[in-house]
């Protein structure tokens, strides 16, 4: 993968960071984590291939740039969830998710089972709780998936929020659904294939349709 710094100015670079923000009696030295930086780049690498967006893939290389911030929340996730499964070093994957809150504004804590493959794209008040997520998935800012009495919602492949909208609850959503700009969906399942508006009098529409959304970022089919 072609990176903007390289894997030991990237550990100093992260490391600076953390210990800028959060200088406690705890300080953090990712030099001992550099095995773990790899793996997150790696697992990085993995899902951009898949991306059709010639600044994430160029057909023959992915790439990462610590300067893009929809490149930078992504490798900061992937850091703390990978960290969080092989060590379990509280420390760092707490920091790590609280740079992410502070920098970017998403809210997505280090121990959430996101998928291998998923975009977030100027995701600012972005709120993903622990539900179960699948491949191909795509968020946009302002959105929420979170928890209604005790449940959360289950996704298939392809799944987007795009700005503003949320899923919540006790939610089966289906392959390749789209949930349109400020549409709340709360303990409904959704079909295959189905885009979730709101119409002119406010009223959500669920419409199938051929066109995914989520299928726009990709450069393989999603199902």
């Amino acid at each position: 993968m072609e990176t903007s710094l390289t894997i030991d100015e990237l550990i100093e670079y992260t490391s600076r960071q953390l210990n800028h923000f959060f200088p406690d009696r705890n300080p953090v030295n990712l030099v001992h984590s550099k095995e773990n930086i790899k793996l997150a780049l790696d697992r990085l690498e993995h899902c951009y291939k898949k991306v059709s967006l010639k600044h994430y893939f160029n057909n023959s290389q992915a790439k990462f740039n610590h300067l893009y911030s929809d490149h930078y929340v992504m490798y900061l996730w992937y850091l703390s969830n990978t960290i969080w499964k092989e060590t379990a070093d509280k420390n760092i994957c707490d920091k790590l998710y609280y740079l992410n809150k502070t920098l970017h504004a998403l809210d997505c804590m280090y121990d959430t089972n996101l998928p291998d493959i998923f975009l977030i794209f100027h995701g600012a008040g972005t709120m993903l709780g622990k539900a179960s997520y699948n491949d191909y998935f795509v968020v946009l800012q302002g959105c929420t998936v979170g928890m209604n009495r005790g449940h959360y919602p289950i996704m298939q492949k392809g799944v987007s929020l795009t700005a503003h909208s949320s899923l919540i609850g006790n939610c089966n959503v289906g392959n390749l659904v789209t949930i349109a700009s400020n549409t709340s969906i709360i303990d409904k399942n959704i079909n295959d294939n189905t885009v979730v508006f709101k119409n002119e009098d406010g009223r959500t529409e669920y419409k199938e349709t051929a066109n995914s959304y989520a299928q726009s970022f990709f450069n393989i089919p999603i199902v």
